[in-house]
This record gives structure tokens, sequence and C-alpha cells, in this order.
């Protein structure tokens, strides 16, 4: 995320690990304002965190842990509350319907600054078995030592 006005706050790596990211969406998140400072700080955990949508076709980020700001005494909300995320209807939708007939699941893949908005990046994904899992290091490591060797012939 390279793009100018585009500041990464924080990534989701164990999703990428444990999921195939199908296709990926950008929503809007609703905050309070000490919950946008804690993000500036950095102190935000998206580890264990999913969505959900709800019977009124609104959707939630569950299990997020925004830290409490430091400065924020009684403004300070419930670290691990559930946030409402800001798509459009139609997209909701027809998450929903692809979630029920697939079995897939959203997972917030990532966070950042859009200019002064707070995003989030939702990935519509499919869970990994472990023979996926093991394949998927494989290739990791594969791609490393590719990169060592021909690293180290090039300067010799």
């Amino acid at each position: 995320m390279a793009a100018k006005g585009i500041k990464k706050i924080t990534d989701n790596r164990k999703a990428r690990h444990e999921y195939f990211v199908l296709e990926s969406f950008e929503a809007g998140i609703e905050l309070f304002g000490t919950e946008v400072k804690s993000l500036r700080n950095g102190a935000v955990n998206l580890k264990d965190s999913w969505c959900d949508i709800d019977s009124n076709n609104e959707i939630y980020v569950k299990n997020m842990h925004i830290s409490p700001y430091e400065k924020g005494n009684i403004f300070n909300r419930d670290p691990m509350r559930d946030r409402k995320l800001l798509m459009h209807k139609r997209e909701i939708v027809r998450l929903k319907s692809e979630i029920k007939q697939q079995g897939l699941t959203l997972i917030p893949l990532s966070l950042y600054f859009k200019n002064s908005l707070v995003k989030v990046d939702v990935g519509l994904c499919k869970g990994k078995k472990i023979h996926d899992k093991r394949r998927s290091i494989a290739e990791r490591d594969a791609k490393k030592q590719i990169e060592r060797h021909t690293k180290y012939q090039i300067k010799d």
C-alpha cells in the first residue's frame, strides 16, 4: 500500500497463513475519538478477529482489540467491543449470500489510514487444510533459498 495518503496501521499475518483469500473489500469502520488516537499509536491487534453479518444486514468486526488510550480517562471504550463496518448495503447482501452458500468467512486482513479515515481491508476467505499450510510454508522456504542463492551468485 504505497499509494499516496495511505498509512498502514497493522496486518493480520495469521489470516494469510490460515485462510485462502478469495476476494478483498475496503470498508470504513465506526470508531470513537480515543480509539482513533490509540490506532495512531499502533495499539491494535487483529490476530483472532473476524466479521459477522447480523439480521439487519449490518457487518461487525468481532474480537478486534484496540488498547485503551493512555490519556483518555472516562472516554475510553471497551477494548474488545464489536465495531460496525461501513459498506454499501448491496455489497453486504452479496457477501451474506456467498457466506451462506459456500461456507466462507470474513476476516479483517489489515487496518490503515486513508487520508484521515480509518479503513479495514476485509477478505472473503476459505479455510486452509493442514496440507495446504505445509505447502505454503514449503513454497515460502523455497523462495527464500532461491533469493539467497541468486544474491550470493551476483556478488561472486
